[in-house]
């Protein structure tokens, strides 16, 4: 099996080639600048050059004909309200996915988002109506929809992963986890955090590649699933247990931030799913 995958140089995208190498699969992995690569260690990786937003005419044909494309590309972010999402970004992101499917690709995993659905509480299940309210999720969930309308015409499997919240190695240094290391490394006294008490879906970035690499390699067409730990943890929790994980010290000033608006304060992934053939 050979299998593709854009964002290949992204947080996520680093540990699903590691997964994949580890797996000892066939990859091609995008990228928008040409030169040597991050990941010499990887084994049965090769690199092409490609930008979504202006992707060569034969991209299918470019990308080696792939089995299965992890898609993981996406501009934009962190800045979940910025319009650029669904003004730019998912016009874009549909017209080069649509193009590789007619072109001839057999099976898609993409990536989507919890912030499809909304501000609902609870157990988010996968089959849950979605109420996005913020252009990222937005564009995601539209971007879900016209990949679905586009099967009604065109015969491929469609896996649509929405990702929760993860931490590990390469993460963005505006994230919770780099910036706990980055202040303990620093030797900072105290670590500013909101109150800690909404509740969360966490997992380490590896394990999510894992999943995604396992949801490409069954090649199959199982349409909108969540990748989480299926179970809530508290921030203020998952902080105290980092500092007893990694052994380190600070002091954790909670309230000194407000929490985030454009979510709510407890929700977390149902992982159960229906898996149609």
């Amino acid at each position: 099996m050979k299998v593709a995958v854009t964002g290949a140089r992204g947080f996520v995208g680093r540990h699903v080639l590691a997964a994949l190498s580890h797996a000892h699969v066939q990859t091609v992995a995008t990228t928008r600048s040409a030169g040597p690569h991050d990941s010499p260690a990887l084994t049965n990786v090769r690199w092409v050059t490609l930008d979504i937003a202006q992707p060569p005419e034969n991209c299918f044909e470019v990308l080696g004909k792939p089995d299965v494309l992890i898609h993981l590309a996406w501009d934009g972010l962190p800045n979940y309200r910025s319009l650029h999402h669904f003004e730019t970004e998912l016009p874009q992101q549909y017209r080069f996915l649509a193009n590789l499917v007619r072109e001839g690709l057999p099976s898609l995993v993409a990536v989507g988002t919890s912030f499809e659905y909304g501000l609902q509480c609870g157990p988010l299940a996968a089959g849950m109506e979605t109420r996005p309210t913020n252009p990222y999720g937005f564009a995601k969930d539209t971007l879900r929809k016209q990949l679905q309308q586009l099967q009604t015409v065109h015969s491929f499997g469609l896996t649509w992963a929405r990702l929760f919240y993860m931490y590990g190695e390469g993460q963005p240094e505006t994230s919770l986890f780099p910036m706990l290391k980055k202040a303990v490394a620093a030797g900072e006294p105290a670590f500013k955090m909101s109150g800690g008490e909404q509740l969360r879906d966490y997992l380490p970035v590896s394990e999510v590649a894992r999943r995604l690499v396992g949801l490409a390699l069954t090649a199959r067409n199982l349409g909108p699933v969540n990748i989480c730990s299926g179970s809530p943890i508290s921030v203020r929790r998952l902080v105290e247990g980092w500092l007893e994980e990694y052994g380190w010290e600070i002091e954790l000033e909670f309230g000194r931030l407000p929490y985030p608006d454009y979510e709510p304060m407890a929700f977390w992934g149902d992982d159960a799913r229906d898996e149609p053939g």
